[in-house]
């Protein structure tokens, strides 16, 4: 049996809008999504993830990406534990930092990027964000330099539509509205126009996972936002609609690798 190693640390970011974090760990994350732009440096290690192009490896060294709302999971090689270095980067930020650069919408091509410039590029963005006294001019030259270089060389046009079926697009939308409801999938199916297993499978198919997997990371990104902004884990859980607190801690863990509390703690 394969002993478990999982250590992670959400670091206070200097930037609003930016988090950061460092994680050193074997757990077998979930396919899930964040609403930030995510990129990180694999330090030591490697894992398979799934994506929307398909599984991909990213090994030490590797660039890898995520934009918002990007499906996607992580599962470490032969079990043994990697770690990495992860910046999450609200989108409003981006599009502020590159309006002056980059005409129209974008967003990151590949999951996984061998790129050394960048890597390290990424690397030097990350020390600077995470210390405590990093000098303004410096920090907001390295995020520009960063952003720019990652999107022109491995950005793309954001297209307008990503093929979704309406039923699927529908139902992903009363999701997004409410969260923290209570629904069904006789309810959800009704609520779409097709029969419950038509849903279950475009869902299957076109995003990756099942409506209730969607719902539950949907409520762990809700309740990111409720912690970031002072609720207790207590109330973020109910607010968020988790069934109690040990629910949505369990979720939590199992989606980001960080407890609610440690994560309040670093960014509220």
């Amino acid at each position: 049996m394969v002993k478990r190693v999982h250590h992670v640390e959400q670091h206070k970011s200097n930037v609003r809008g930016i988090e950061v974090m460092t994680l050193l760990t074997n757990h077998h994350f979930p396919r899930h999504s964040h609403d930030q732009f995510a990129i990180g440096v694999i330090i030591f290690g490697a894992q398979r993830s799934w994506s929307g192009i398909g599984q991909v490896q990213a090994s030490t060294g590797d660039v890898i990406t995520a934009n918002p709302g990007e499906i996607h999971d992580g599962i470490p090689l032969d079990g043994a534990a990697r770690g990495w270095r992860m910046i999450y980067f609200d989108p409003g930020l981006v599009r502020r930092e590159i309006e002056e650069e980059i005409v129209g919408g974008v967003e990151i091509a590949h999951p996984v990027v061998r790129d050394q410039f960048l890597a390290g590029t990424i690397t030097h963005l990350f020390e600077c964000l995470k210390a405590p006294k990093s000098d303004r001019l410096a920090t907001e030259e390295n995020l520009l330099r960063c952003l720019i270089y990652l999107l022109r060389r491995h950005g793309t046009a954001r297209p307008s539509s990503r093929g979704a079926s309406p039923c699927v697009v529908k139902a992903i939308q009363l999701l997004d509205s409410a969260p923290e409801m209570s629904f069904s999938l006789g309810e959800l199916a009704e609520l779409t126009g097709v029969s419950r297993f038509q849903l279950l499978r475009g869902f299957a198919r076109e995003i990756g996972t099942t409506p209730h997997a969607y719902l539950v990371q949907r409520r762990v990104r809700l309740a990111r936002q409720l912690l970031a902004a002072g609720q207790t884990p207590a109330q973020a859980a109910m607010q968020a609609g988790f069934a109690d607190q040990s629910h949505m801690t369990r979720a939590f863990v199992r989606q980001l690798g960080i407890t609610p509390a440690r994560y309040r703690a670093a960014v509220a």
